[in-house]
């Protein structure tokens, strides 16, 4: 894992200067070693949807073959909605490796627990789920009385801040359960991150990091078999890139997408995209990222 270094944007994007002065006091450092990226086609394409959608976007790329650490607006908070569920399944993996959690345990599932937008527990009403199968629809469906009952193995949304502390990560913040955690309006530090904290997480939990090397490849394989994310980063990159990913969204304003791409199989590229405030329905809001996801093909030179 290579360490990652930084210069200022106005260093790194000179021939941008004249577009982008708006933007550019807040967009984070930039990567040095930046072989192999060039930003200007994302940094184009978020500010033309923010201005589209009267909205603002966060966007991170953390690639661990060359170093390259990047964002756009990399530090400003953005609603985690489902995004959760991958560091909520990371932080139940930690305790299945110490022994503090059986993964293979049943869990009753109950009529009373059942969350909006629960498609995979609420056919199991009065039967039982392992761990590992409410994470697999917690991650893979997004599936939210699943990762409730995950959230109450791990200590409750407290419990999985104090995990992604102990990561490092001092921003990431979840403060409810499902479904109260998405209302977040403008200026909530609740239930909240920043793309630079989560695509920093998501790598430190996939290239070591707490988990054993099982643990990462259960996450791992979650994150790739992904069934509701075709619409987003998924549809911007080649067929050719293997993707493993984690979205989220609320009814009316916000989507996001974490992510970890494989242009080839020696290079892994580390990805968070939030949007807010962009009041337009679901499929626009998709498309948006789905956006970010093709100039983020022509960034990236495999």
């Amino acid at each position: 894992m290579r360490p990652l270094k930084h210069m200022t944007f106005t260093q790194f994007a000179l021939p941008l200067a004249a577009t982008l002065s708006i933007a550019t006091s807040t967009l984070l450092p930039v990567s040095s070693d930046a072989a192999g990226f060039d930003p200007q086609p994302i940094i184009q394409q978020a500010i033309e949807i923010e201005k589209r959608h009267d909205a603002r976007i966060g966007i991170a790329v953390l690639d661990d073959k060359t170093g390259t650490a990047w964002s756009y607006k990399g530090d400003v908070r953005f609603p985690l909605n489902s995004t959760f569920k991958a560091f909520a399944c990371a932080a139940l993996l930690a305790q299945v490796d110490d022994g503090t959690t059986d993964p293979n345990k049943s869990v009753q599932i109950k009529r009373a627990d059942i969350a909006p937008y629960s498609p995979v527990t609420k056919k199991q009403i009065g039967k039982t789920m392992t761990y590992l199968g409410l994470c697999n629809a917690a991650v893979t469906i997004s599936d939210n009385t699943a990762a409730n009952y995950i959230l109450k193995e791990i200590g409750g949304p407290a419990g999985l801040s104090a995990f992604l502390r102990k990561l490092g990560d001092t921003k990431t913040r979840l403060d409810r359960w499902e479904p109260e955690l998405n209302n977040v309006p403008a200026g909530e530090l609740r239930d909240t991150t920043t793309a630079l904290a989560a695509a920093t997480t998501l790598k430190t939990l996939l290239l070591g990091g707490p988990l054993s090397a099982n643990s990462r490849k259960q996450l791992t394989d979650w994150l790739v078999a992904n069934k509701v994310g075709d619409t987003l980063l998924r549809a911007g990159l080649p067929q050719r890139w293997k993707i493993g990913d984690k979205t989220g969204a609320d009814a009316k304003k916000s989507r996001g997408d974490i992510a970890v791409i494989w242009p080839r199989a020696d290079r892994a590229v580390f990805v968070a995209v939030y949007l807010d405030e962009a009041h337009v329905d679901m499929s626009r809001r998709n498309a948006a990222i789905a956006e970010i996801g093709r100039a983020l093909t022509k960034a990236l030179a495999p």
